[in-house]
């Protein structure tokens, strides 16, 4: 009942912002609050998991629904202690708890909006999309995500400091900082837990060995579907070429046959 309740609060922050900040920062019931947004994290992350490992079968669908939610679990883990502690010394106010609350919150954002995406992933999935269009798909995705969840831990700074005086105004700059180091972060682990999506030519792995780098493959994925568009585009010519040259080899043969059925009939009138 209380995820529900959670559930319910979170979508009812759309329309009630200020109310909502008011009540992840209330210290009252903190530890249930945060085990709702853990909840919620890895409900909305499994979901989305396994649309994007089913891309190549079921059990790559179930290792992913698996991956994602440790991996937004990790960034939290890796990422939040140097975030408090910097905060802390400008002057937050903030207690561990609430600000764990907030940060929570903005990654329910992101994984709400995940999930949100998931008809369109798998409309790509059953519509024959490449590796390399998936792979983008889901960078794209995961990127727009990302950015309305900063967005909404941002939006709760902003409150707790105009509204709360409980969090100095060059806290928010600092987030701002600290975004890119949860980017660098964030990216370099998805690399290191991969494979999500899995290549159907490759047999089924939990872990791949680690070589390169995200951003090479994104490079690659890049490349691919370039190259893909324009092969296709030339495969396309060559059949529009080969059949305008059947069509002209066909009426040549046609204007032959006409000429020869013209001279065998002017032969028969003149032997008549």
């Amino acid at each position: 009942m209380n995820k529900i309740q959670g559930l319910t609060d979170f979508f009812q922050s759309f329309n009630q912002k200020e109310a909502f900040y008011e009540k992840i920062m209330d210290k009252k019931n903190m530890q249930k609050k945060i085990l709702n947004h853990l909840f919620i994290l890895s409900l909305f992350s499994f979901i989305y998991g396994v649309f994007m490992g089913c891309f190549n079968g079921f059990l790559q669908g179930f290792s992913s629904g698996i991956k994602v939610p440790v991996l937004f679990t990790l960034i939290i883990l890796i990422c939040f202690p140097a975030f408090f502690v910097i905060q802390s010394i400008l002057g937050s106010k903030l207690t561990l708890l609430q600000m764990l609350s907030i940060i929570l919150s903005g990654f329910v954002m992101t994984t709400t909006i995940l999930v949100s995406f998931a008809p369109i992933v798998l409309f790509f999935l059953i519509t024959g999309g490449s590796y390399a269009f998936i792979q983008l798909l889901h960078v794209a995705i995961f990127t727009l995500a990302g950015l309305f969840g900063m967005h909404s831990i941002i939006e709760a700074l902003k409150f707790s400091c105009e509204k709360k005086n409980i969090y100095p105004k060059v806290g928010v700059q600092v987030f701002k900082f600290w975004i890119v180091i949860l980017a660098f972060v964030g990216a370099q682990l998805a690399w290191s837990l991969r494979p999500f999506i899995g290549a159907k030519q490759l047999p089924f792995q939990v872990f791949r060995e680690q070589e390169g780098n995200i951003y090479q493959s994104i490079i690659y994925a890049v490349g691919d579907l370039l190259m893909k568009d324009k092969t296709e585009l030339e495969n396309q010519i060559e059949q529009t070429k080969e059949k305008n040259d059947k069509c002209i080899s066909d009426s040549t043969l046609q204007e032959e046959d006409q000429e020869i059925n013209t001279n065998i009939g002017e032969k028969e009138n003149e032997t008549k």
